[in-house]
């Protein structure tokens, strides 16, 4: 099992409990994934440290004034960074201007080509300027849609070739719409994440999330297509070994 994106950082265990928690449940790769300066060096010392863990690193779009490329590309060069952001745009929270947010965005899309590393995508609130963006600056690039939580849009990411990771979200009995794209996913394109502290799947609700827990998301996607649970991880194992090198 892996989980594609976590925050081993913003948990509050100790990040050795959380991957031997992790390691008990059965995941073997995690990717952890800075948003900041600090989270970003954190993420590195994890990836560091413990050989089931590889780190991305970006400046999320909240704190998009914060944006410094050189520094994230001096980041970007460590041998356990295997992604870009995650990055995009958030009018939901709209701390950050929406012009500077567009310019991190698009400083960070080059820097994935520059350094010919996958780009981790948030979007909340801007589906359609995202999706405008990706079209227009991405082209070539290994795209992976964080969090899925547009299905009227998922044809379009699957046009375009991206991958598709789900979160705990999936699993809310609200959630059928998105449940119900979990099965039109293409298999090579699928992946699954906790994007742990955040979004913990059905029964751990209102909970802090943590890696271990990407399990129960897991076999909640393996029940929506009608397979076998170790059929889907071996899946999962496999998409994200291909797309992050590791």
């Amino acid at each position: 099992m892996i989980d594609s994106h976590t925050h081993l950082d913003a948990c509050e265990p100790p990040d050795g409990e959380l991957v031997d928690a992790a390691a008990t449940a059965g995941v073997v790769r995690m990717l952890t994934v800075g948003t900041d300066a600090d989270s970003c060096r954190a993420a590195l010392e994890a990836a560091e440290r413990f050989p089931a863990v590889y780190a991305a690193v970006g400046c999320h779009p909240n704190i998009a004034q914060q944006l410094d490329v050189a520094l994230l590309r001096e980041l970007a060069s460590h041998p356990r960074c295997v992604a870009i952001g995650e990055t995009g745009l958030d009018y939901y929270r709209d701390r950050a201007p929406r012009e500077l947010q567009l310019r991190a965005f698009e400083a960070q899309i080059e820097l994935a080509r520059e350094l010919g590393k996958p780009l981790v995508i948030h979007t909340r609130a801007a589906a359609e300027d995202t999706l405008a963006v990706l079209h227009d600056g991405a082209s070539g690039l290994r795209v992976i849609m964080h969090c899925f939580s547009m299905p009227e849009h998922l044809a379009e990411c699957i046009q375009a070739g991206w991958w598709i990771s789900f979160a705990g979200n999936v699993t809310y009995p609200s959630a059928s719409e998105l449940a119900a794209a979990v099965a039109l996913v293409p298999a090579e394109r699928l992946l699954v994440e906790t994007d742990a502290p955040y979004l913990a799947p059905q029964s751990r609700r209102g909970k802090p999330n943590e890696p271990a827990a990407v399990v129960e998301t897991a076999r909640f996607l393996a029940a929506q297509r009608g397979l076998a649970p170790a059929e889907l991880e071996a899946t999962l194992e496999r998409n994200a070994a291909e797309l992050f090198g590791w």
